[in-house]
């Protein structure tokens, strides 16, 4: 089969489509044939090195050579031993949550808690391949009519997305929400999510021309190029600020996001693609009854409401460009680049 393998970290010239033999289904696996996989900060960072210039990944160190792809929709070639659940011919995509399934924490359904939790495509061979092979539990039924590459675009980011905002932020009907990072995955997730539950909706993007997309989807949108301070612009807006801030950059925006909630207001985190160690005023948290609460990736429950939503058409997964995976390098670029909006799918 084809690969993206990853031998060393490095520039686009690193990248490269092998062939290589198709993994086998071991029990309780099933053999998926990949038939679209969407591209993720992961990805990028397993080729570029660690973020930063840290000496390991924030999940711990990677094991070179390794086939990333977290987000992936195939059918099913194959069922391993002891896999019951699935046939040959079934349209599924993949939760990419990996649980021990028997702690405090998965029992009570919070699987990203778990001390043994890992991600499909991080710590195991993931779906830049021609095939994979996937956990049976970890498989959802892709409904007929909904295509491999909107079914691809959603599970890691709006999972997330919906963690931060409704589980864990509780987003209600009539708040103000900022989405900062708005033209990314997780960011254009958290623009339709914020807007179905009723919040008005401002996205912080980097430029006029992205501006315009997320306005199209209903947000409010701040152009950072024009508003380097962004808080300014928002209390502009707003008069007394948001009552959430959803922030998966970091360093980079981590000031003026604080400066952008009113009192009371809280800030959901679930990444730091800008930097790790943001320098703020810790009294303009407390002093303002403001909250930080923590929310990376999601549970279950989490992915199948997403999914839910986006097998019904409610919410509708944002495609930057859908690409043939041999075209690997130009998606990394792209990616790199910041030049998309929304998710780069890729097609083996």
């Amino acid at each position: 089969m084809q690969a993206v393998v990853i031998r060393e970290h490095g520039g686009l010239d690193t990248l490269r489509v092998d062939e290589m033999p198709a993994p086998r289904p071991g029990p309780g696996e099933v053999l998926l044939r990949v038939r679209a996989v969407a591209l993720n900060n992961m990805d990028v960072w397993a080729r570029s090195g660690p973020p930063g210039g840290r000496p390991v990944f924030p999940w711990g160190r990677l094991r070179l050579p390794m086939v990333t792809g977290t987000d992936v929709a195939g059918v099913v070639e194959e069922v391993g031993p002891g896999a019951g659940r699935h046939e040959p011919g079934d349209r599924v995509v993949v939760n990419s949550i990996l649980s021990c399934g028997r702690c405090e924490f998965c029992v009570a359904g919070e699987q990203s808690m778990c001390a043994e939790y890992h991600i499909f495509g991080e710590h195991r061979p993931g779906g830049m391949a021609e095939y994979t092979v996937v956990p049976e539990g970890n498989l959802l039924r892709i409904p007929d009519g909904v295509r491999f590459e909107t079914a691809a675009a959603a599970p890691a980011c709006y999972t997330t997305a919906w963690r931060g905002l409704i589980t864990a932020g509780g987003l209600r009907a009539g708040e103000d929400l900022l989405v900062v990072g708005a033209s990314g995955g997780v960011g254009t997730g958290a623009l339709q999510i914020g807007r179905l539950a009723g919040a008005r909706v401002f996205a912080l993007v980097g430029t006029p021309e992205k501006a315009k997309k997320a306005e199209a989807l209903g947000a409010i949108p701040i152009a950072r190029s024009e508003y380097p301070k962004f808080s300014e612009r928002v209390r502009e807006l707003t008069g007394n600020g948001v009552h959430m801030v959803s922030d998966p950059v970091g360093a980079a925006t981590w000031p003026e996001s604080i400066r952008s909630l009113r009192p009371g207001g809280r800030m959901v985190i679930c990444g730091a693609t800008g930097g790790e160690r943001p320098d703020f005023d810790i009294r303009e948290v407390y002093q303002r009854h403001r909250r930080i609460i923590g929310a990376p990736m999601g549970n279950v429950a989490d992915f199948h409401t997403v999914m839910d939503l986006v097998f019904r058409g409610i919410l509708v997964p944002v495609i930057h460009a859908v690409l043939p995976l041999r075209e690997i390098r130009e998606a990394h670029r792209i990616f790199e680049a910041r030049e998309h909006f929304g998710k780069i799918v890729l097609v083996p």
